[in-house]
């Protein structure tokens, strides 16, 4: 159970799985890539370097903790989907799965009373939140239109391009020193 596991120890499952999450957005993109629908398959690409950018944020944690990084394999990636309302279903799910799992690193910090730990943690909770909103949204729109068209459209005009910088987003390694 997750509440006998150390805050590190999911911490460095956290890694594996947010870059588990970077290469399943990257082969939604790929998917929405080939059925043409440039908006959503931005979207996804964006979100995989997101993704990725998580998981070297907690890289940076440990590093910066004098705790050892291993990065490993990954979980299994899916890449075939029925709809594009399949994919972003699956997806939004995921993100779901990703906020359960960031709330049971902040319990488990919390538990362990390592409050730089619970304090690290915080920024993802926020960052989940704004993912699944985004994601719920889209899910919305797809079950709204029955024109594909009009879904790009609606992502090229209300969430294109709006990913605003967050300084007080924690260091990511490989990022350089700032």
């Amino acid at each position: 159970m997750a509440e006998d596991r150390s805050f590190i120890e999911l911490l460095r499952d956290q890694i594996r799985h947010g870059l588990t999450a970077a290469q399943q957005y990257l082969a939604a993109a790929v998917y929405f890539d080939t059925q043409r629908l440039p908006e959503l398959a931005a979207q996804t690409y964006a979100r995989s370097a997101q993704s990725r950018g998580h998981a070297m944020r907690m890289v940076q944690y440990l590093l910066d903790r004098d705790i050892s990084v291993t990065i490993g394999g990954l979980d299994e990636v899916r890449s075939e989907f029925d709809s594009p309302r399949a994919a972003i279903a699956f997806l939004l799910d995921r993100e779901r799965a990703t906020t359960a799992q960031i709330s049971g690193l902040a319990a488990a910090a919390r538990t362990a009373q390592d409050y730089l730990g619970e304090q690290f943690v915080q920024w993802f909770l926020k960052e989940q939140v704004a993912d699944v909103a985004e994601m719920s949204t889209l899910l919305t729109v797809l079950d709204r239109q029955q024109n594909l068209f009009d879904v790009e459209e609606f992502i090229r005009r209300e969430l294109a391009g709006k990913v605003p910088v967050d300084n007080a987003a924690p260091k990511m390694a490989g990022a350089g020193q700032v």
